[in-house]
């Protein structure tokens, strides 16, 4: 059976607000819920997220069915400005979300340092359960606000990686890129150690004029590769890539067990890297619009489609030649978290 995903042409994103009650986007949510909007408050220096503006026409319709809104996303793994709830917090500000700005709270949902969360049995092939940041868990329903662009270690992300990369805590994150080592090209590197830098675990060094990785030590988390403007550093595709993909599948399947749930996926600014990356780069298409649905793994396979046509080819391998785009959706899809047959209603 076909899931429903809703299209709102940029041209018309002044209508977001109306257009998100149309479409029943609050249909589950019930009076007196708390009510999670994660999102992606953009690392510093990034101009990709979603701006607030949006979040707050979101937490105004939520508000009017007599339920409690808040703003969250969970701690980073490598060291950035938002490894920390406090830190956190403060870059959030500056990109406008704000209790003021956006009518309703902020919270960071694994607490601060990372490490609040609780462990939801999935019974996967890669997990037997899965840490979810605790404010995610215990909201009554979650509304994913999901950027969607390019990405270094899935081809893009969209709303199952909001849900299960963007939920997890930091110790689940570690164990979703246990397995990725980045590979080096030494002759790239200019050593002038920005890499060292923003490595959480410590793994890089410079010795004897050459940037090395303690592969022991190294997380998996790509920061390296984000941070390094001279392409020493490459994610290689191999079983490990994929896993990763299926991984953080899993940790979606945790975050959204037995709960009330939405899903908007907004298509513009869309760039090759995630909103971690600390440059805002330039977008690669024109700004698409807003697609919705109750269906994540149809939303996702119909921004991938829409950004497709708009490119005229196959947008996610153009960037990440070396990514397998498909691999969340056909396991996504495989463990029924929805299904990649869709409606598409403009």
């Amino acid at each position: 059976m076909k899931s429903n995903v809703y299209f709102l042409d940029w041209k018309n994103i002044s209508d977001f607000s109306d257009w998100s009650e149309s479409i029943n986007a609050f249909s589950q949510l019930k009076n007196h819920d708390y009510a999670a909007i994660k999102i992606h408050f953009g690392e510093e220096g990034n101009k990709g997220f979603i701006k607030p503006e949006f979040a707050r026409a979101i937490a105004k319709k939520i508000k009017a069915k007599d339920a409690f809104p808040f703003l969250s996303d969970a701690n980073t793994i490598y060291v950035g400005e938002r490894a920390d709830a406090y830190h956190h917090l403060i870059v959030a500000a500056k990109h406008g979300f704000t209790i003021e700005k956006c009518s309703c709270p902020i919270i960071i949902a694994d607490g601060l340092r990372g490490n609040s969360g609780v462990d939801v049995e999935v019974n996967l092939n890669h997990f037997k359960s899965v840490s979810i940041a605790n404010t995610i868990y215990y909201s009554d329903f979650i509304l994913l606000m999901s950027h969607f662009k390019g990405h270094e270690v899935s081809g893009f992300g969209g709303a199952l990686k909001n849900a299960g990369m963007g939920c997890a805590t930091r110790a689940g994150k570690y164990a979703m890129h246990d397995k990725l080592k980045p590979k080096i090209n030494g002759s790239a590197c200019i050593k002038c150690g920005a890499c060292i830098k923003w490595c959480s675990a410590g793994a890089l060094s410079i010795k004897d004029d050459m940037i090395l990785l303690n592969e022991n030590k190294c997380v998996g988390c790509g920061e390296c590769i984000l941070t390094c403007s001279r392409k020493v550093f490459r994610i290689p595709w191999d079983e490990h890539a994929s896993a990763t993909q299926e991984k953080f599948v899993e940790y979606a399947s945790g975050t959204l067990k037995n709960k009330n749930y939405f899903c908007f996926n907004f298509l513009n600014f869309i760039t090759k890297h995630c909103d971690c990356f600390k440059s805002d780069g330039s977008p690669l298409l024109r700004d698409i619009g807003v697609l919705a649905s109750n269906d994540p793994v149809a939303l996702d396979q119909a921004s991938v489609d829409m950004a497709n046509e708009i490119y005229g080819g196959d947008f996610c391998k153009s960037i990440h030649p070396a990514i397998d785009a498909n691999v969340q959706l056909e396991y996504a899809e495989k463990i029924g978290l929805g299904t990649r047959d869709y409606q598409l209603c403009k």
